[in-house]
């Protein structure tokens, strides 16, 4: 990673701490959080998905305004075979947000399968 020299405006940087704070994360977490979303939205790709930071400490991708998890919806889709409408109405998101979750997981297939092969090493280690 690159250490990157940051100034912010004092008002700016005590709401920044005040935010990351009330995440239970770093300043340096928050402004790597807060970039990738920016960075994401600015893509454009996939206006719905967002990051937020997993209980690993790693920054997973996200329905917007939910917190599922996209890999929650490969799953739905690839393993237990739900169509869009059955996730839709599992949890409660509409078949566009599951449609665009979908997507984003096979642009971002490394990252969705690497996000699922670390759930499932924790779950196999805590048994």
């Amino acid at each position: 990673m690159t250490a990157y020299a940051l100034n912010l405006p004092d008002q700016l940087k005590y709401e920044v701490e005040q935010l990351a704070q009330s995440q239970g994360i770093s300043l340096d977490q928050f402004i790597l959080w807060a970039v990738t979303e920016k960075v994401s939205t600015l893509k454009a790709s996939f206006p719905q998905i967002a990051y937020r930071q997993g209980t690993n400490g790693q920054l997973v991708p996200v329905i917007k305004g939910t917190g599922i998890r996209v890999q929650t919806v490969a799953i739905a889709s690839q393993n237990w075979g739900m169509s869009p409408n059955q996730i839709g109405n599992e949890y409660e998101l509409t078949e566009a947000q599951v449609r665009e979750a979908l997507s984003f997981s096979v642009v971002n297939k490394g990252q969705i399968d690497a996000a699922i092969a670390s759930e499932q090493s924790l779950e196999i280690a805590n048994g």
